[in-house]
């Protein structure tokens, strides 16, 4: 047995100093140290010894196995530094090569170019307010003199949400911020009812409509309504404002028009075009081939409408208007499809 163990240990060390890769140190090792090696068979014939041969047959076999795993890994060490030595010497990495980009999270272009509309508008001096984005059929509708039936709700087919006992009042996703008119004027009054204070305000929001999806036209977008109330405001301020607005926002060169309209909570009302900056004026799918582009409808508010948020329309006047962030960003970057927005292509996005 003894001479057994010699055997054994001998002919490992030598087949092990021919090894240089780490396979073939996995399979030296599997059959020289591993459970089926010989020499753990001389382990498993212990119970056939007597009880003097066990002590010092067992004692050149630790002697042994340990030799092994010491031989092991000494040779493991030496073929890792030769692999490592390899491949500094063989594999070259060229520094002068520029980094992979780091894609950095961004603004949506939506959300760039609300926020541009919004610093226009306060340094004309509007403040901000916001107002929910679910609604009551009252406040999205007959508080701004859509009466019930009335053939005007044609206009902004809606989202109707399903809520038990509100049959008189339904639930709906707002058709447009205008809503924001009336919460606004409410709580402005509420701060003085005998002397109501002057109101200048921008309301953003996203608005949802159930209508056909097309290159101008989405089922969600962004709108910013516009709302001025006071005493002696006329047409002419409107008019000013939005033109003034028109030029922060495309150029002092912008051409604008207005165009008599019809909105049931303005009186008289209008809507604004811009000079389609895609085709120059020369038209287009996106213009229609009128050579304008709507950007906002606007006018008077209604008497009922002022009266429904609690100014006196015999001794208080407003305009207010509603515009759309995406139609403007669309003519300042000639973009010919609007729903590039909600799309969610990265090539697009990316590009603002």
């Amino acid at each position: 047995m003894l001479d057994k163990l010699k055997e054994i240990e001998k002919t490992a060390l030598e087949s092990l100093q021919s090894i240089t890769d780490q396979a073939a140190l996995d399979t030296w090792r599997i059959a020289n140290v591993g459970r089926s090696s010989p020499l753990m068979m001389v382990f498993a014939e212990f119970g056939k010894l007597s009880k003097e041969e066990k002590p010092v047959v067992g004692a050149a076999a630790n002697r042994v196995k340990v030799a092994l795993e010491s031989a092991l890994a000494e040779r493991a060490e030496a073929v890792k530094n030769a692999a490592l030595a390899k491949s500094l010497e063989e594999e070259k990495l060229d520094v002068t090569l520029p980094g992979r980009t780091k894609h950095i999270g961004r603004l949506h272009p939506s959300t760039q170019q609300l926020r541009r509309v919004l610093d226009i508008l306060a340094e004309m001096g509007f403040q901000v307010y916001t107002s929910r984005e679910v609604e009551t059929d009252e406040m999205n509708f007959q508080t701004l003199n859509f009466a019930p039936h009335h053939p005007a709700r044609e206009m902004q087919d809606s989202f109707y949400i399903e809520a038990e006992g509100r049959e008189d009042n339904p639930i709906l996703m707002r058709t447009h911020t205008s809503p924001g008119q009336i919460r606004a004027m409410r709580e402005a009054v509420a701060t003085n009812p005998q002397n109501p204070p002057p109101i200048r305000i921008a309301v953003p929001g996203m608005c949802f409509r159930y209508e056909q999806i097309t290159a101008r036209s989405e089922i969600q977008f962004n709108q910013v309504e516009g709302l001025a109330v006071g005493k002696n405001i006329t047409f002419a301020d409107l008019k000013g404002t939005l033109i003034d607005f028109a030029r922060r926002m495309f150029g002092q060169d912008v051409r604008t028009r207005f165009r008599a309209s019809y909105f049931p909570f303005t009186e008289p009302s209008a809507e604004m075009d811009v000079e389609c900056f895609v085709c120059g004026g020369k038209g287009c799918q996106v213009c229609k081939n009128s050579g304008w582009l709507e950007i906002l409808g606007c006018g008077m508010v209604h008497p009922n409408v002022l009266q429904n948020g609690g100014y006196d329309p015999k001794i208080y006047s407003g305009f207010a208007w509603g515009m759309g962030p995406e139609r403007q960003l669309m003519l300042r970057n000639k973009i010919n499809d609007i729903r590039y927005f909600w799309g969610n292509d990265v090539r697009f996005l990316e590009q603002f």
